[in-house]
């Protein structure tokens, strides 16, 4: 039987919904939301993220402003642009768009964030939180990939959870993430040996490495649920995932789609943590 396919797309506009409502009652009560984003250099990957997360701050009600620098800007120059964003009390929440260009240090910017303002939830403060397990802003794209799993009605609880990949942005977080759902977790990643001997023991399978079609069908359980976080773009043009989906789909329950999936939660999840920050700071 084939696996259900989870449509992130339709998940986060379920939360979006959710958020819009939230926003419109916050702003009975004066608070507006607000969220600026620096975008520094002309990369087009990037410009398309900036697009989007702009789009979906449209979409909820969010007060959105994007500040534009060239690449030459001085890393002393952009963390002035921070810090004034830190003092800024219509600002809620700050996003530096990552990649920076090579002369600025990406741990320098992300640390000069006020953690009230790190909607990104890349601030060693944040991430500090996430690990002991208390409240914090959560990174969106493994905090997006929980909220899919809850959606398939999956109860994380006793499961054994493998994440495939490391880094800090997902891999790591995540983990983290199932941790505290109760999920027992097994880290895999590039020096990981005989990988099928633990993807087949996995009830869920979250595979993050940006290698196209790494993991097929004889790495799965049967009925387990796949996150397919990978964004690849093949010869063809083509944007596939880590996963062999057509294959895959065959064996699991649940898998997620590429596009589609888990890449629609990412923006969603920043836009939920705006607006928490926008909450908390007018409760202060």
């Amino acid at each position: 039987m084939a696996a259900i396919i989870v449509q992130g797309k339709e998940v986060a506009q379920s939360i979006r919904a959710e958020l819009a409502n939230e926003v419109a009652e916050l702003k009975k009560q004066g608070i507006v939301p607000g969220l600026t984003v620096v975008l520094v250099g002309d990369d087009p990957a990037s410009q398309s993220y900036v697009r989007g997360k702009s789009k979906g701050c449209e979409e909820v009600g969010i007060a959105s402003e994007l500040i534009l620098k060239d690449a030459s800007i001085t890393e002393e120059e952009l963390l002035t642009i921070i810090q004034q964003l830190n003092e800024n009390p219509n600002v809620n929440g700050i996003l530096v768009q990552l990649p920076l260009p090579k002369h600025i240090s990406e741990t320098a910017v992300i640390e000069a964030i006020h953690p009230d303002k790190d909607v990104d939830g890349f601030h060693p403060i944040s991430v500090g939180n996430m690990v002991l397990g208390n409240e914090t802003f959560l990174p969106c794209t493994p905090h997006g990939i929980i909220e899919l799993i809850k959606r398939t009605g999956t109860d994380m609880s006793g499961k054994h959870a493998v994440v495939i990949g490391r880094s800090n942005i997902v891999g790591k977080p995540v983990s983290l993430l199932l941790q505290q759902e109760n999920a027992t977790v097994t880290m895999c990643h590039s020096r990981t040996q005989n990988l099928e001997e633990f993807t087949k023991k996995a009830d869920i399978l979250v595979v993050a490495t940006g290698r196209a079609h790494m993991i097929g069908k004889e790495h799965v359980k049967p009925g387990a649920v796949v996150i397919d976080v990978g964004v690849n773009r093949i010869e063809t043009g083509k944007l596939v995932g880590d996963v062999k989906f057509d294959e895959v789909k065959e064996v699991a329950s649940y898998i997620t789609p590429v596009p589609g999936g888990v890449g629609p939660m990412t923006i969603t999840m920043l836009l939920k943590n705006t607006v928490a920050a926008a909450r908390k700071q007018a409760n202060r």
